[in-house]
């Protein structure tokens, strides 16, 4: 586990929100550290949307909590009833995330004697919103979220952990556990790369006056992940196909040669993103292009001479041939998004 920046932000956030409520003299503060902990998130817009959704449905919980300890009182039964009605619409209203701290708004008015008053309601959703608000503020003004830097460093790291599947999986020189290990450890990151991605695109869509972000650029790193995302299911269909096959010394070194080869062109698109390889080194582009086409007929002769056998390798030879197609694709969005900032 690591101190990362939302953890920071977390304890910041809280710190704000209680420290506001002890200048203004507030009594329980402490809704407004827990209303904090619930609305920080990944990303500024996901924060924003928190606090709105959470204005919305913790305005509708606290009318409801008055109406209850008006008509109901405020027993254990009617706290009980009215959680359950507030959970039913939230759900009803589509806004799952916002449940919790709508039902500690709800706790914190009838909970507590005297709650009939609607100053005294006012006052508790004027401390969850101060813990809102601070939550907001923190997470804008406090380590700001660098979403490109962030994911191209999982990108890197992704494609490492990726790289030393790939060079290992035909050979089977690393242990059984240990690139099971290896698998596992790369398809929670590829998962963590696609939610990165995913708030890497909201910021772009939801806030472009706040975040001014390059489309073409989005389009490549849209790229860059649907390759790591194909190259993770070569691995899959290697695992789960090729051994069946029985392949012999000659099928071994076909595989292995092309898929080192195609792992060599993706560290190269990633390093010509990054300006560390010249945009006209030697037609890259139609060197992967061909090779796959010639790759593909082999493996298919390799069938055809054997078709109840090979078929593992046509399937793995299929996947492979993908894994081309969106390194080559990958290959030509980098150039145009460089030539483009040129």
């Amino acid at each position: 586990m690591t101190l990362g920046p939302r953890v920071i932000k977390t304890g910041i956030a809280v710190t704000l929100a209680l420290y506001i409520c002890s200048i203004f003299n507030l009594d329980s503060a402490v809704f407004a550290g827990v209303a904090a902990i619930f609305t920080i998130q990944p990303s500024i817009y996901r924060t924003w949307k928190q606090v709105w959704d959470q204005l919305q449905t913790n305005t509708l919980g606290a009318i409801i909590a008055l109406i209850a300890v008006y008509f109901l009182g405020n027993d254990p039964f009617a706290i009980g009833l009215v959680m359950i009605i507030v959970i039913l619409i939230s759900l009803k209203l589509k806004m799952e995330d916002s449940i919790s701290l709508t039902l500690v708004t709800v706790l914190a008015i009838m909970s507590a004697p005297g709650n009939e008053d609607l100053s005294f309601a006012l006052h508790r959703f004027g401390i969850i919103l101060i813990g809102m608000t601070s939550a907001l503020l923190v997470n804008i003004l406090i380590y700001p979220p660098k979403y490109k830097n962030n994911y191209l460093n999982k990108v890197h790291t992704v494609f490492q952990n990726m790289s030393i599947l790939m060079r290992t999986a035909i050979s089977n020189e690393m242990t059984e556990k240990s690139y099971q290990d290896h698998m596992k450890e790369l398809e929670n990151d590829i998962l963590r790369l696609e939610e990165q991605y995913k708030l890497f695109n909201e910021e772009r869509t939801k806030m472009a006056k706040v975040n001014n972000m390059n489309v073409r650029e989005i389009v490549v790193f849209k790229q860059m992940l649907k390759s790591l995302q194909q190259g993770f299911i070569v691995l899959e269909n290697i695992e789960d196909f090729y051994f069946k096959s029985k392949p012999d010394e000659e099928e071994n070194l076909l595989f292995d040669q092309h898929i080192e080869h195609l792992i060599k062109y993706h560290e190269l698109f990633l390093l010509k993103y990054d300006g560390k390889i010249k945009l006209d080194e030697p037609q890259l582009e139609d060197d992967i292009v061909k090779q796959a086409k010639i790759f593909i007929e082999k493996v298919m002769e390799l069938y055809s001479q054997d078709p109840e056998q090979k078929i593992h390798l046509a399937i793995i030879g299929s996947s492979l041939y993908k894994y081309a197609f969106q390194l080559e694709r990958l290959n030509r969005l980098v150039e145009q998004y460089i030539r483009k900032v040129q």
